[in-house]
């Protein structure tokens, strides 16, 4: 499978593009500096690696031109407080540039804290850990929440996948999902083993068009 890949200098775009590699797929990172790829892909053999330098990946055009040929494109964009709102902004673009490229399948990464809480949590979670979390990343929670929105509306064959805080730590492959929903008592999850569910997420036509919980 052909794979562009958004957010590959991030520490959940590495992983994306590392596994994918070793899965065989031919890989386009796409990123706004060609010089950070070398330097964060930690990858031996480049030969099925394509970089596509997009400094503004809200420009509809030069993504297009990154997605021609693709099969499927995978973000790991995330944000932060002081740029909320970069998310939705480029995942809209993306969508523009996949209707023009042809290419329909799309995964993206969220958060556990947009989706509504796993039924069954306890009373802790509920009355104090999850306000909390909710209250301080609130700016980057709108961000996200307003980027699934924009994917409603995209026409792209969607799947959002939800992390709860996301670990340095090694590819396990073995984690918890819900479909629709968020994992009940899912607190954490390695990057790489995101990673590895979201290429995962790629061939299951079950979660085309919903969110999937993913955690240990």
């Amino acid at each position: 499978m052909r794979i562009a890949v958004l957010g590959a200098t991030g520490g959940t775009g590495r992983q994306l593009v590392r596994q994918a590699l070793a899965a065989g797929h031919q890989v386009t990172a796409v990123v706004r500096d060609r010089a950070r790829i070398a330097d964060a892909s930690e990858i031996s053999d480049t030969r099925a690696l394509d970089i596509a330098e997009v400094p503004d990946q809200t420009q509809v055009a030069e993504l297009a031109e990154a997605f021609a040929g693709q099969d499927a494109v995978l973000s790991a964009l995330g944000t932060t407080g002081r740029q909320a709102g970069a998310v939705a902004a480029v995942t809209g673009a993306a969508q523009a540039a996949m209707a023009a490229a042809g290419v329909r399948r799309l995964v993206v990464v969220s958060a556990a804290p947009v989706g509504p809480m796993a039924r069954g949590e306890g009373l802790a979670y509920r009355a104090l850990l999850h306000p909390l979390i909710s209250r301080v990343f609130r700016a980057v929670y709108r961000d996200l929440a307003a980027m699934e929105e924009e994917l409603r509306g995209g026409g792209a064959d969607w799947t959002v996948v939800r992390p709860p805080r996301l670990l340095d730590g090694p590819l396990t492959g073995v984690y918890r999902t819900a479909l629709g929903a968020n994992v009940l008592g899912g607190r954490t999850i390695a990057r790489a083993d995101l990673a590895h569910a979201m290429l995962a997420a790629l061939d299951a036509e079950e979660t085309v068009g919903q969110p999937l919980g993913v955690a240990y």
